[in-house]
């Protein structure tokens, strides 16, 4: 049997994960999950592809907002945006609108990483339309790159570990569910996925960037490309270089580790 073996959300884009026993599905994916995101003076996003210091960052949700922590930076609590107005920032081409956290959360990131950032923050207010042409009508997305959930087995890690030299951990592909049980890369045939009670539309493959690269123990860079160049080898697709899948909620509800993952016959 097919069950979910681990629950990842990113409260801040591009930040660490947080590993969790259940989560709440929301039409824009997980709750908490990249609800959060710094922006440039443009109001450009902003990744751990340009900042690989971000990985290293710790942002834990609470009833006001978030708490951040870093190495070398002091603990910080930060209170989410009231209700009010809102500035206009871009995930890739997509215009968002997005609340502006306030003052000691904008210094605190500037202060580590020694450059002009702001903090945003997408509450429920707020709706970003998902714009991917696998979407439907009325379909959202937080501030994650183009869909609300990624989706990963670990046997498709562990086949990518059995070429590479040194392994490399699941959080260097960032999933938000990891299915244990079935066999590797089985999620690129799905259409359809129910875990739990809840279904999920199988939207398209996650193509993958120098992001994987990145130690987020460390912040530094594979110098060897790896597993990108492991993975160009063997999972270069007409979408990229591919690994995992991205999913749309068509339901809600609560997932929780070890429910059972269950996939329809293909027709």
């Amino acid at each position: 049997m097919a069950t979910l073996s681990a629950i990842q959300v990113y409260p801040v884009k591009s930040c660490a994960g947080q590993s969790l026993e259940s989560a709440v599905v929301q039409p824009r994916g997980l709750e908490h999950d990249r609800r959060w995101m710094l922006v440039d003076s443009d109001g450009k996003f902003i990744t751990a592809r340009q900042e690989p210091r971000l990985l290293q960052v710790h942002a834990v949700p609470t009833d006001a907002g978030l708490t951040l922590e870093a190495p070398g930076m002091p603990p910080l609590a930060v209170v989410a945006p009231a209700p009010g107005a809102t500035l206009n920032v871009k995930v890739w081409k997509d215009p968002v609108d997005a609340k502006a956290a306030d003052t000691a959360a904008n210094d605190w990131f500037c202060r580590y990483l020694g450059r002009p950032v702001r903090l945003v923050h997408m509450d429920d207010g707020v709706t970003r339309r998902n714009a991917s042409s696998r979407a439907q009508p009325g379909d959202e997305v937080s501030f994650a790159d183009s869909m609300p959930l990624l989706l990963v087995s670990l046997a498709s890690l562990d086949a990518l570990n059995r070429r590479l030299e040194q392994p490399v951990p699941m959080g260097r592909f960032r999933p938000n569910l990891v299915v244990d049980g079935v066999d590797a890369h089985a999620e690129d045939a799905w259409k359809q996925v129910t875990i739990g009670d809840v279904v999920f539309d199988v939207a398209k493959p996650c193509a993958r960037c120098v992001l994987v690269t990145i130690n987020a123990d460390t912040g530094q860079r594979d110098e060897g490309g790896e597993p990108l160049r492991t993975l160009t080898r063997y999972r270069r697709t007409d979408d990229g270089v591919t690994f995992g899948q991205l999913l749309i909620p068509r339901s809600g509800g609560v997932v929780r580790l070890d429910d059972e993952v269950r996939v329809p016959a293909q027709a």
